[in-house]
């Protein structure tokens, strides 16, 4: 089953980057893997898969101990500032970066181990009570204070968009994160120059490719509804 979606995966992928002008190489697919057990993971692993993402930090951990094959973690899903020391030097990209009282978290627990965070900015584009995520607002405010702390770099920006039936209906979101993240930039901010997207999930992923998305996230239209493990 897991081979068979990637290959549906890939094909949209494709043509989503084909009917917006994009190279596919811009494109990084990222493996939902959480709830899933690590047999699913290496099925997808067997097609050439080397990005995962996981929401929760124990379940990041549990799995890379099982796992010995060199993967690119990304942890995509809310970071409470307690676990942050658990995650150094263990994920490629933290995605959910939301508060400067996490960053300075990030900040000091990584460099104590002397490392480099490598972080994205979570933006509540829609302004959804229930999400997590900066105002749009006051995102470049926060980048200016991040941008002066040593062991974090910011690569871009993430949201996690609105569910709904229409992937037309967050095309707005995408194309509203895209241009703020334009904004930001040509403000020239020092140790900042941010180039990705993280933005769109199995249900309208190829909307936030046509508008910009550099990582897609893709779980149930990989692995299939989710498993729930105790």
């Amino acid at each position: 089953m897991v081979k068979e979606n990637l290959i549906t995966v890939e094909e949209k992928i494709r043509k989503a980057c084909e009917r917006s002008g994009r190279d596919r190489d811009d494109v990084t697919l990222i493996a939902v893997s959480k709830t899933k057990p690590v047999e699913m993971i290496r099925e997808a692993m067997n097609s050439h898969i080397v990005t995962f993402g996981e929401n929760k930090v124990q379940e990041l951990l549990e799995k890379q101990e099982q796992i010995s094959e060199p993967l690119d973690w990304h942890l995509i899903g809310h970071l409470q500032r307690n676990k942050v020391r658990q995650i150094v030097g263990r994920v490629k990209r933290i995605h959910s970066v939301d508060s400067l009282r996490l960053a300075k978290q990030i900040q000091t627990d990584f460099e104590k181990q002397g490392e480099l965070a490598h972080i994205l900015i979570e933006v509540n584009m829609a302004k959804e009570e229930s999400k997590f995520g900066l105002m749009p607002e006051e995102t470049e405010d926060v980048i200016r204070e991040i941008a002066g702390f040593s062991n974090i770099r910011i690569h871009g920006l993430m949201t996690i968009a609105p569910f709904v039936e229409n992937s037309e209906e967050n095309r707005i979101h995408f194309r509203n994160l895209n241009k703020l993240l334009v904004d930001i930039n040509r403000k020239n901010i020092d140790n900042v120059n941010m180039d990705e997207l993280s933005m769109g999930m199995t249900g309208d992923y190829e909307v936030a490719i046509e508008e910009g998305a550099t990582y897609v996230r893709v779980g149930t239209g990989i692995f299939g509804d989710r498993i729930y493990i105790s």
